[in-house]
């Protein structure tokens, strides 16, 4: 189906992509993505709104890949998503039993009407079944919207955890048992923060977490009654015709005021033997995942353990690509590399068994992937962490963080290392008013 695509120039570009979030409040289906100008090598626009589904598919695990690749071949259009952590079901032999308070479809994918592309100054309007005049009429209304004003009066948010102090040491202890035995080299294991009968502005808070933290893979995602509000500085893949490229992050330290200090723990974070064990055991797993549909000699590392620097922390990212073979679809390469190591451990499945019996909590679409497909079959998807999960009509708010546990991990150091990824989404809970 063809789109009819019209191009604004506009002189505040920030400005209007605020307006432009605001004004898609009154759909029921949003998704926005921001790299907030980050420098980054491999990225097609500066950020991306697609609102109102023309069609759309919302199913459980059961055969997602499947149902997604015939969804994505017939649509051929540009379609936005996410695939929950759980569809690590429909791949192997798991299950998912945990506690859910959020209520997620596995999987969920939609074409939207109305798609908008920001690129430096600007702005693509791209309209499927529009009437006459309609994208001009839009953009006019889009630039009258005024700044987002909070309706909330800023309810009181008890943030607990599902997984206390003691009981986090014991379980990562637990998972130290278990590389000793030679089970698994790594583990992601991961703990809910939540809060019950509270209610916020999903647009404020997003807003006030994407200032604080202004992350390459930004996401705000509304369906209904359902909000992803994220964060997140990590690819999980990207296809650009034949290339396939994945970005894992393994390694994080804090910043810190004095620059001379902060370049310093930098330094160090980069040279941390531990910190480069986890990355490097994770690129090794997510080689092994591209080689499946790779081109035999083409998965190569661009970079091995870079250090890059974000408003809260830093952190270390390598930098994997590979060359698609000519008969592969483009669902079999998320197939074939889902779920992310970064978000698991090695051996993969093995991994995944043992993080299922210790953690509280369903994950859901915590550490899945929300993204998009071109009309080509290209596409580009994020990690769901350093994310804030909500559900308005349950009134109940989710955030999770997690580390990885190798043979080195101490139990005191990993939760000091899970508060600091938490602490930006806790912030800004307790004082988005």
């Amino acid at each position: 189906m063809q789109r009819t695509i019209k191009t604004f120039l506009v002189e505040d570009v920030q400005k209007f992509k605020d307006q432009l979030l605001v004004w898609s409040q009154q759909f029921e289906t949003v998704l926005w993505l921001d790299s907030n100008n980050y420098k980054q090598q491999y990225t097609s626009f500066d950020a991306a709104l697609a609102v109102e589904e023309f069609t759309s598919i919302k199913t459980d695990y059961l055969n997602a890949f499947e149902k997604l690749k015939e969804y994505q071949s017939i649509t051929k259009d540009y379609i936005f998503g996410y695939l929950s952590y759980d569809v690590k079901n429909d791949i192997e032999e798991l299950n998912s039993n945990n506690f859910d308070g959020l209520d997620f479809a596995d999987i969920y994918f939609f074409q939207p009407q109305k798609l908008f592309f920001i690129k430096e100054n600007t702005i693509e309007f791209h309209y499927l079944k529009m009437v006459d005049d309609e994208i001009e009429l839009d953009f006019e209304e889009i630039k009258k919207t005024k700044k987002f004003k909070s309706q909330n009066n800023g309810s009181n948010i008890k943030i607990k955890l599902r997984i206390h102090k003691d009981e986090y040491y014991s379980k990562v202890t637990k998972v130290l048992e278990h590389i000793k035995r030679g089970d698994i080299y790594e583990a992601n294991f991961c703990q809910e923060f939540y809060a019950k009968n509270s209610t916020i502005d999903p647009i404020k808070v997003y807003q006030d977490l994407n200032e604080i933290s202004k992350p390459p893979f930004a996401t705000f995602f509304k369906n209904d009654h359902q909000y992803l509000l994220s964060a997140s500085p990590e690819r999980y893949i990207r296809k650009k015709g034949s290339k396939i490229i994945s970005q894992p992050i393994k390694g994080t330290a804090k910043r810190l005021r004095s620059k001379i200090d902060d370049t310093k723990i930098a330094s160090d974070l980069a040279r941390d033997i531990k910190e480069r064990s986890e990355n490097v055991m994770i690129v090794d797993l997510v080689r092994n995942d591209l080689s499946k549909s790779a081109i035999k000699g083409s998965v190569k590392v661009e970079e091995l353990c870079k250090v890059y620097s974000f408003k809260q922390v830093h952190q270390m990212i390598s930098t994997v690509v590979s060359e698609l073979k000519d008969d592969i679809h483009p669902i079999q390469v998320l197939k074939d590399t889902f779920p992310m190591g970064s978000m698991t451990g090695a051996p993969k499945v093995s991994a995944m068994k043992i993080i299922e019996n210790l953690e509280e909590t369903k994950r859901g679409l915590y550490s899945g992937t929300v993204g998009y497909f071109t009309p080509e079959g290209d596409f580009d998807f994020n990690v769901v962490i350093r994310s804030i999960l909500y559900n308005s009509e349950k009134k109940y708010i989710s955030y999770s963080v997690g580390g990885a546990i190798t043979a080195k991990s101490i139990p005191e150091k990993e939760y000091e290392e899970c508060l600091l990824k938490a602490k930006a989404m806790k912030f800004v809970l307790q004082n988005s008013k």
